[in-house]
């Protein structure tokens, strides 16, 4: 379900942290970065429980409205478009979701007022008036509500993301993510989510033992931080015309990362490496680390082929 991009940044974050809390204890830099993937699937159940929860909000309001000592028409015969939509429905009837649910112990009780304002908002927003304007109904017109509720209204609202910050600061850490997965998970889902369908787990597969995505976010860890050292002296040899004590730390450690994943990511495209590493320096780095990444990672891809450091398996990797 969590793209690759997604455990680079999540290894970033635990390697940033690790590097500036002046950490030696591996074992538990590794059970907290696990953690904190783990929180990233926890969150998104969260998530998919609130707007589950905004679906029965609605509902109950519009009996509520019914029972009015003077009712209108619109009362009396309201819309059940969005109440009845087929997302929330097949959400909330599948029972791998209610099982996560109660698992995680997930109960809006207290959060009435919270639930209340944001179903007021999404009432207000232009593309809920139209999707409720249309009197046809489908699973994909109720997915395109979902996806513009995920993307409009779920980035700012700065009560839930309050109240996921008081649950954990994993969730905090997490939340934009979790969009991501969320715009994913409603994008691709269809009428054969059945009740007794899995929900996707947060790596590709649910065999955890035996995962891709679980050894890459290991091994990325781990050796990023064991071979520190040797890297170390790469870079300071590739980075002579600058200072090598004031460049940046997130630029450290991203060409840490992408040294560690070109030379023992066996699957792993070269190429899918350098985007991916620039990428990351783009949006987690200094205005000038692209350029200087690139720079860096260009030399050193070209060095580690020359001296046989970079060796790819499978069809389509092998130079």
């Amino acid at each position: 379900m969590i793209y690759r991009r997604h455990l680079r940044i999540k290894v970033l974050q635990a390697l940033y942290a690790w590097y500036t809390n002046d950490s030696d204890d591996l074992k538990l830099g590794e059970k907290q970065l696990t953690l904190s993937i783990n929180k990233l699937y926890e969150l998104f159940i969260y998530q998919l429980s609130f707007l589950v929860e905004v679906t029965r909000f609605a509902e109950k309001r519009l009996e509520e409205n019914k029972n009015k000592f003077y009712p209108t028409e619109e009362d009396l015969n309201p819309s059940l478009k969005f109440v009845n939509n087929k997302v929330s429905k097949l959400i909330e009837n599948n029972l791998d979701f209610q099982r996560k649910e109660a698992a995680f112990k997930i109960n809006w009780a207290d959060e009435t007022d919270m639930i209340r304002k944001f179903h007021k908002n999404l009432g207000k927003s232009d593309f809920f008036r139209n999707y409720m304007a249309n009197k046809s109904t489908s699973l994909d017109e109720d997915k395109k509500l979902y996806l513009k509720i995920v993307d409009k209204l779920l980035p700012n609202d700065d009560l839930l993301i309050s109240f996921y910050e008081e649950k954990s600061v994993y969730f905090v850490d997490g939340y934009d993510l979790v969009l991501i997965l969320l715009i994913k998970f409603f994008d691709t889902l269809s009428d054969d989510f059945a009740e007794d369908k899995s929900l996707p787990g947060i790596y590709k597969a649910t065999d955890q033992l035996n995962n891709e995505d679980v050894d890459f976010v290991k091994i990325l860890f781990k050796k990023t931080i064991l071979q520190d050292a040797e890297n170390t002296k790469i870079l300071e040899a590739k980075t002579i015309n600058w200072d090598y004590n004031r460049i940046p730390m997130m630029d450290i450690i991203l060409l840490k990362m992408a040294i560690v994943e070109l030379k023992e990511m066996d699957t792993v495209p070269v190429k899918v490496t350098l985007n991916e590493y620039i990428e990351l320096a783009k949006y987690f780095s200094a205005e000038k680390s692209k350029t200087f990444v690139n720079g860096v990672l260009d030399r050193l891809i070209r060095e580690f082929k020359e001296e046989g450091k970079i060796k790819k398996i499978g069809r389509g990797l092998i130079e």
